[in-house]
């Protein structure tokens, strides 16, 4: 089992800093700022998306959506380069499936392979 400092409480880490140091390791910071979050044992890039979860589930249950999938993998290009990618959703509404990318923020890599999906499949991907 590990431990990260964020599991004891500060007065503690204070009292022991020099016994704990280099004992526990140290979380990393999001380059973006987003906080990985755990919701029915499945870990998620952000707060944000867990919560796209969440009420994704609750349109299920409600019979909003006929159902949806986290994290298809699509084969954007093939061959001695394999380019993938991987929206965070797909979902299958009554009479439409929409493509969902939950984002705080946009970056180079995602913008590029944005467009080549969507050239490719002829589909729109929504960013919420």
């Amino acid at each position: 089992m590990s431990y990260s400092l964020s599991d004891f409480p500060k007065d503690f880490l204070d009292r022991n800093e020099k016994n704990l140091k280099g004992l526990l390791k140290e979380e990393k910071k999001s380059k973006y700022h987003n906080k990985k979050t755990v919701v029915d044992g499945i870990s998620f890039d952000s707060k944000k998306e867990a919560m796209f979860y969440s009420e994704l589930k609750i349109r299920l249950q409600a019979k909003d959506i006929k159902g949806f999938c986290r994290q298809p993998e699509f084969i954007l290009i093939d061959g001695d380069a394999v380019m993938k990618y991987k929206p965070d959703f797909i979902v299958f509404e009554k009479d439409r499936t929409r493509i969902i990318d939950v984002k705080g923020m946009r970056t180079q890599v995602y913008i590029n392979k944005k467009k080549v999906f969507e050239d490719k499949f002829d589909l729109k991907i929504e960013e919420v």
